[in-house]
């Protein structure tokens, strides 16, 4: 069941954070769905009521432009077909002003995301007003960004010194001028896989700052993977040549939705977990040309990673009082 991003939020402030999963392809759409509903191997899996969660699918401006859009709004329509126990939200990634249009226009997306962060103060306040009016027209959330992330993001890029923290006053003032729902705040991470060669971790000095200037309103993180060092071995050992770098460590998670980090952002993990897979089945099995060898057990590896995710994010299990919460809305 496809619900507006505002409702999950609504039940998840300062309890849970909801993991926010960018997809591409059906064996990523397959395997998240079966992720968030506690199932492993077979969509004919009975839920696991303890696992499973609410969820937000991603999909970024990258993802839409592969092919066609239509294609993953169809295997997001039949999955919901085929999972009808899940509930989530479908949330457009890093969008520009066109393209927020585009999706507010379709009907099918239950918030979007404008990101003008690389622009200043107030022509950042600016765009996202007119998409803000916009998409309030039609019943949408819409999520802004204030402060730059390092690292790489579609076709942006922010080298580490040009990144820099959200200021919580102008965070304040941001949402005031803005009347955005949810704001993406910098806060220590970055996008991609390359995040920290040290210890570096979440400023939760800053996260706890916004939050008690903006006491209530969800905020979100991006840049969120964990970058577990199990899969960039896999990959590794598979032929691969990625360098040594860590994410967001996994304890984290919680400790920053108690401070009002609603939505937490994850892609690149995802990313990892098929490149692993699909470069050991090339390895292993060079003969083997059927795209489904490697598709079957990265679905059930990517499904056991979301489990594994949400029980991070303090989602799991939640499912069922998000499912009661929304029937006691009045009609």
């Amino acid at each position: 069941m496809i619900v507006t991003t505002k409702d999950l939020f609504e039940q998840a402030y300062g309890k849970y954070a909801v993991g926010a999963y960018n997809i591409n392809n059906l064996e990523q759409t397959v395997g998240l769905f079966r992720g968030n509903l506690g199932k492993i191997n077979s969509n004919d899996e009975p839920a696991d009521p303890a696992a499973s969660a609410p969820f937000i699918i991603q999909i970024s401006r990258g993802a839409r432009g592969f092919t066609d859009k239509r294609f993953l709004e169809a295997m997001i329509r039949a999955a919901e077909d085929v999972f009808p126990a899940a509930i989530f939200a479908v949330h457009l990634d890093h969008g520009t002003e066109e393209v927020c249009y585009d999706c507010i226009e379709s009907g099918f997306y239950s918030s979007v995301m404008i990101d003008a962060s690389h622009e200043t103060f107030d022509k950042n306040i600016e765009i996202t007003r007119r998409v803000v009016e916009r998409a309030h027209e039609r019943g949408l959330s819409v999520e802004a960004e204030l402060g730059m992330l390092g690292g790489v993001e579609e076709d942006i890029q922010v080298s580490a010194e040009h990144a820099c923290l959200t200021d919580p006053d102008q965070a304040v003032e941001f949402v005031e001028r803005s009347g955005c729902d949810s704001l993406a705040v910098a806060i220590g991470t970055s996008h991609g896989a390359y995040k920290f060669t040290g210890s570096q971790g979440l400023h939760f000095d800053r996260i706890a700052q916004i939050q008690k200037l903006l006491p209530g309103f969800p905020l979100v993180m991006h840049g969120s993977s964990s970058v577990p060092k199990e899969w960039v071995d896999r990959i590794n050992n598979a032929g691969g040549q990625l360098p040594n770098t860590s994410g967001v460590k996994e304890d984290q998670y919680l400790p920053a939705a108690k401070l009002g980090v609603t939505k937490v952002n994850i892609d690149t993990d995802g990313r990892l977990i098929w490149c692993a897979v699909y470069r050991e089945m090339f390895r292993d099995k060079p003969a083997d040309f059927d795209p489904r060898t490697p598709g079957k057990p990265f679905m059930a590896e990517y499904a056991k990673y979301i489990k594994h995710k949400n029980q991070m994010l303090g989602s799991a299990g939640q499912l069922e009082k998000v499912r009661a919460a929304l029937a006691a809305q009045p009609a």
